[in-house]
Parts: structure tokens; C-alpha cells; sequence
């Protein structure tokens, strides 16, 4: 079971939407929130991404620093951005990309979008150096986030040169490629490439924190009792699990057990085991015709009434009332 697709998955509502934005300087370029997690990738040249708003603690991997909140205020700083370097900002604010910080920026929604490429382009300023990058946001229900989703900084910056991320640097790499090379087989290629850039992301943040140090969902993707725990739970939610069954299956006490799941996962095993049955039961609704009594024993729970009433208590409304939404959205 993969935890990090899963969890993912949970939250997605619909394919990610991107542009290619060629900026000459001087450029700037004001984007509005988004709903979802905004990202930037950066193909060509170089830029600064200026945060708008009160932000939280920025994540950077550059050589220069290390994982954790970086620079001055603490992510209120402007950020500079090198050739491969990918951007990840969790809750979609609205931030600056310029060529200079100093640069005044126009409205993303006053530009005009040509759409003679696979993911349509934006052109912008002046006759100066040239910076391509890929533009976008990965759609995520920010109503009900998942925790590892919640417990990831708020922009994350992951530089890709000199050998760092291999495998985000290919995806980069081969990204640049068809949009800057469009071929036969591109239109399909490049939404596919983006929608795995997200797992290519998060795979590289999570790797880079350093097994002495990391802690919540960091810690817990790689902790010898958590993570079989995880697992299992999302291997098999519909299994009457306790918190002494995971126990055992982790080798430690019940309250041992416990204690160290609440404090990496961010809550106790028997609300997550309960969140996880309702996005998995969610999900169900959504994407399936199943009636209600298959979702109900799929997810753990002997009866529809018993389902009904654990689900709308969850999402405030009954199952077949969010199957019908969801399926008029």
C-alpha cells in the first residue's frame, strides 16, 4: 500500500491545471489564491517568487541552507529561483513571480492565454533575459485536508541541480522538453507528467528530512511501528481494528503504541482509522454505483444506518445527499 499516493488521491477533485509562462524582463506576474496547492516549475532562466500575505514557515532544500523555515520573517522573503527548480505552495496563496522583486507586477487574469501548445502559454514584458517556467495548481479539497497534506510547510522549495532529486530533475527535464519541443503524443504526455510531478514533490521533500530530526508524517512514513500501522489501515479499513490490535501488529504496548502514532500522525489511531473509513467511503460515493450497504461493509461498518449516521456526522450530510452533489458538480 502506498500511503503517500493514497493519501493524496483522497484529496485530489480533479486534473491539475498549468500554463507555460514565458516572461522577458522586466516581468512580474500577480497570482491570485488558488483552491488547491499551487506550484512552479522553472525550465528556463531565472526568476524570484515574492510572497503575498501573512505566510508560515517556509521548507528549502537549497545547498546553501538547510530543510526548515528559511531567510528573514520567515518566508516573507522573496525567494530566488534557478534553472530546475520546483516550487510547492500547500495552500495555494496568491504570490509575485517577477524577474526582480522590484518589478510591478500585472494581474495573472489580465493576460492573455495562447493556447497553440500543449498547455497554453502566457507571454509577458519586456525585451530583456528570457525565463520559461510551468505554471499551475493540483486541485485538493482544503475542506477536509489529509494530515500529512496539513502538516507540510506551506511553501516548499526544492532545487534540482547538481544531482539533487534525480528523479524530479528527469521529470523537469522531460517537461521542458515536450513544451518547449512539441511532438506528436505531447498533448497527452504533458498533463500525464504533471499530474506525477506532485508525487515527485512531496517523495523529495519527505526523503530530505533527515531520519534523526524528522518528526510528524515525516517521521511516521518511515517508523518501524507507525508505518505498518498505516498500512494496514489503509490496506484493510473495513478489518475491526482496536488500538490493541495495532499495537501488536507494531510490537509495542497499547499505550506506547498510542502515544507515539498521536504525536507523529497528528491524532489518535482510532480517528484516523475513522478518517480514513469516510474518505475511503467518500471516494466510494463519488466514483462508484455501489449501494449504500456494499460502501457500508467496505468500510468497516455492519449496517447502513450505523454507516449513514458515522458519515453524516462526518460531512454533514447523508450519503446519498453527497452522492447526488458530487455527482452534479
Amino acid at each position: 500500500m502506498d500511503i503517500l499516493t493514497e493519501a493524496l488521491g483522497s484529496m485530489r477533485t480533479a486534473h491539475p491545471a498549468s500554463v507555460r509562462t514565458d516572461g522577458r524582463a522586466p516581468w512580474a506576474l500577480r497570482l491570485p489564491p488558488v483552491a488547491g496547492a499551487g506550484f512552479h516549475v522553472v525550465l528556463y532562466g531565472t526568476c524570484w517568487l515574492v510572497p503575498v500575505g501573512p505566510v508560515g514557515p517556509a521548507a528549502s532544500t537549497d545547498p546553501a541552507g538547510s530543510a526548515g523555515p528559511t531567510g528573514p520573517a520567515a518566508g516573507r522573503e522573496p525567494v530566488a529561483l534557478s534553472p530546475g527548480d520546483v516550487v510547492f505552495l500547500r495552500d495555494g496563496r496568491g504570490h509575485v513571480l517577477a524577474d526582480h522583486p522590484d518589478t510591478p507586477p500585472v494581474d495573472a487574469k489580465s493576460c492573455r492565454v495562447d493556447g497553440n501548445s500543449p498547455i497554453g502559454t502566457v507571454s509577458l514584458g519586456g525585451d530583456g533575459a528570457r525565463t520559461t517556467l510551468l505554471c499551475g495548481n493540483y486541485h485538493l479539497d482544503q475542506g477536509r485536508p489529509h494530515p500529512m497534506v496539513r502538516q507540510l510547510p506551506e511553501l516548499i522549495h526544492l532545487p534540482t541541480r547538481h544531482g539533487r532529486h534525480p528523479e524530479l530533475a528527469a521529470a523537469v527535464e522531460l517537461l521542458g522538453s515536450e513544451l518547449e519541443n512539441p511532438r506528436i503524443g505531447s498533448t497527452g504526455i504533458v498533463p500525464a507528467l504533471i499530474d506525477s510531478l506532485l508525487l515527485y514533490i512531496l517523495r523529495a521533500w519527505f526523503e530530505d528530512q533527515p531520519a534523526e530530526t524528522a518528526a510528524g508524517w515525516a517521521a511516521a512514513l518511515r517508523d518501524a511501528a507507525v508505518a505498518p500501522a498505516l498500512t494496514a489501515i489503509h490496506e484493510a479499513p473495513a478489518t475491526p481494528w482496536t488500538v490493541e490490535s495495532l499495537a501488536d501488529r507494531a510490537g509495542l504496548s497499547r499505550a506506547a503504541f498510542a502515544r507515539r502514532f498521536t504525536s507523529m500522525v497528528g491524532e489518535p489511531p482510532m480517528a484516523y482509522l475513522t478518517r480514513w473509513r469516510m474518505t475511503t467511503a467518500a471516494r466510494l460515493l463519488r466514483e462508484s454505483e455501489a449501494p449504500l450497504t456494499a460502501v457500508a461493509a467496505q468500510t468497516g461498518y455492519g449496517s447502513e444506518y450505523a454507516f449513514a449516521k458515522a458519515f453524516k456526522r462526518e460531512f454533514g450530510r447523508a450519503p446519498g445527499n453527497y452522492r447526488r452533489e458530487a455527482r452534479a458538480a
